[in-house]
């Protein structure tokens, strides 16, 4: 069986991310507000494989969020508790943000409160191509919408209530799309690798982290992506030659979703697969089970891989990580001391994250 896909650059899977209107939130006011999915994590380093879709349960808002009442201060400071937007509008590197909700027709949304807000810096918005505020508020409303969406979750989740070294999938307000927030500790946060640069902030309500990257939402499947990616044709036709059970992995979404390590051209050539017939003439069990080997039952991000932890493949079998002065490389346990290289990282696709690696895992 194989996948009949529409297929675009990665430049255009880029800008399709700003091109597709949403209504955030509950923006329509006969529209009940979402309500989210609870959140589900996986432990990358705990050696056990995990079915995809499951996980364990953990109910958002179950920490200690502050939720204390308009023009309040907060207990111990001398900080005035505001709404959500009030505050946005109030911080000296949040102006791109404000502009980004105000653009969006958003303001009354963003204040209703029972809400997680990852909250881009002004130097998010810059890297995330925005050269001003200007520009921010010349950008079409649908588009902000959409990404304004991504970036909030409908229930309060402090910084203490995320489980710690776990991938924690949280759904967003933007309708079957989830983010995976990953904690070291309170001051070390991630959310699809951007860094919490200052958490648990109380608005009337609800809290605001802030982070240090703009997360643009994704709108095609692993399937999509890799087919779109000229370097990964071995891959694709592998996936084909498999069958449905790895066709199924990605193309098919799960609350937890699924991290895949893709192996490039050059990396199917030096395993012995000089071509796409070389690899159409291979038993599918055997690329079935090579290719389980290169998945994860869950999102992961670059930035969660410990360095010496062995974790467990949907294949069935263990990659061991190593983490150098910020490089990541993965051994499978039949490639001797040879580990493959991350050469592209935290590709995201609606049902996964994809990494893009130079050496062909081998499980023996």
């Amino acid at each position: 069986m194989t996948i009949h896909l529409n297929f675009n650059t990665f430049r255009s899977v880029a800008a399709a991310c700003l091109l597709s209107s949403v209504a955030f939130l509950s923006s329509c006011t006969n529209s009940p507000d979402p309500q989210p999915v609870p959140p589900t994590t996986t432990n990358p380093g705990s050696g056990t494989a995990t079915t995809p879709g499951t996980g364990t349960a953990t109910t958002p808002g179950s920490g200690t969020s502050t939720t204390p009442g308009s023009g309040t201060t907060t207990p111990g400071s001398n900080q005035t508790v505001v709404a959500s937007y009030d505050y946005i509008k109030q911080k000296d590197n949040l102006t791109f943000l404000t502009a980004a909700i105000a653009q969006a027709g958003l303001v009354a949304d963003v204040n209703k409160g029972a809400l997680t807000i990852f909250a881009p810096s002004d130097d998010a918005f810059r890297a995330a191509g925005y050269a001003s505020v200007a520009a921010v508020s010349a950008a079409p409303a649908a588009d902000l919408k959409r990404i304004l969406q991504y970036h909030v979750i409908g229930s309060l989740i402090d910084l203490s209530s995320i489980p710690t070294r776990v991938n924690t999938s949280y759904q967003t307000t933007l309708p079957n799309t989830q983010v995976s927030v990953y904690k070291v500790s309170n001051s070390d946060v991630s959310i699809n690798g951007a860094k919490v640069t200052q958490g648990d902030i109380p608005t009337t309500g609800s809290t605001i982290h802030i982070i240090n990257k703009v997360l643009m939402p994704p709108t095609i499947n692993a399937a999509d992506v890799v087919k779109a990616n000229n370097d990964l044709s071995l891959f694709v036709a592998a996936a084909n030659r498999a069958g449905t059970s790895i066709q199924n992995i990605l193309s098919n979404s799960t609350q937890n979703g699924v991290t895949v390590f893709a192996p490039n051209n050059a990396a199917f050539n030096a395993a012995g697969y000089a071509n796409v017939a070389a690899i159409e003439k291979e038993d599918p069990k055997k690329l079935a089970d090579l290719l389980a080997y290169h998945t994860l039952n869950y999102r992961a991000f670059a930035q969660t891989f410990q360095n010496g932890a062995d974790v467990v493949t949907a294949q069935g079998s263990s990659v061991r990580f190593n983490v150098a002065d910020g490089k990541v490389t993965i051994l499978g346990k039949g490639n001797g001391t040879s580990s493959a290289n991350i050469t592209q990282a935290d590709v995201v696709a609606n049902n996964a994250v994809i990494h893009v690696i130079d050496r062909v895992l081998l499980f023996q």
